[in-house]
């Protein structure tokens, strides 16, 4: 089964993914993940990207669309996957159906201000990346990780004034696609507000119902 988490930034796809891939055996491909580690690796692709999401932008399709196709054409993929941040336009959609079949769309909703909340208190590890919430997931340490005891850090793209951004940019740019997958009819909404395992409840009661459902074999991009 290939399936796509959308939604805005700090919703829990990743969160979701994780459980999702785990559950069904099969991958979770993150762009965001790809993009920050050739990032941190430095090269020329690193900083072009790194440029775009300090400043809280989407990156590129032509750049967005290279990583897919390069990540998808893998093995690991051919049994499913599940896709978290991408696509994040309609040109993006299209790309990726020249690419690979989806069977579902699983856009995940929540307040604004419920998302802005869980963005901003996030803590990050410079060294292993776990990551922590001055709220919901405090380390034991005051700015240290539980793991390593690495330096916890808040990253430049979780900040008040850059999440805002990355919220209408996504309202510009993402949101679009909701339209698109409805029509469609790939797209299922769940409800991503409370906790995590509620989360999780919601999204696997919809990949239940939908895999009881008869499967009409489609080619590729239709």
């Amino acid at each position: 089964m290939n399936i796509i988490l959308l939604g805005p930034p700090g919703i829990g796809k990743g969160t979701q993914a994780d459980t999702l891939a785990a559950k069904l055996r099969i991958h979770k491909i993150c762009t965001g993940d790809i993009m920050r580690e050739e990032a941190k690796k430095g090269s020329l692709l690193g900083k072009k990207v790194k440029a775009y999401m300090d400043r809280g932008e989407l990156v590129p399709d032509a750049i967005v669309i290279s990583i897919m196709k390069k990540r998808l054409s893998r093995n690991d993929c051919k049994k499913g996957f599940i896709l978290d941040g991408i696509p994040r336009t309609t040109a993006q959609a299209k790309a990726l159906e020249k690419t690979a079949r989806i069977d579902l769309v699983i856009n995940l909703t929540a307040p604004e201000n419920e998302i802005i909340e869980r963005i901003t208190g996030r803590l990050t590890c410079r060294y292993c990346g776990e990551i922590y919430h001055v709220k919901f997931a405090r380390p034991k340490k005051h700015g240290a990780c539980d793991k390593c005891r690495g330096e916890l850090y808040r990253r430049e793209d979780q900040k008040e004034a850059i999440v805002r951004k990355r919220l209408e940019e996504y309202d510009k740019k993402t949101k679009p696609l909701i339209e698109y997958y409805r029509q469609k009819k790939l797209l299922f909404n769940v409800d991503a507000s409370g906790s995590k395992d509620g989360v999780a409840k919601r999204i696997w009661k919809v990949i239940d119902a939908f895999t009881k459902k008869p499967i009409k074999k489609r080619e590729k991009g239709k």
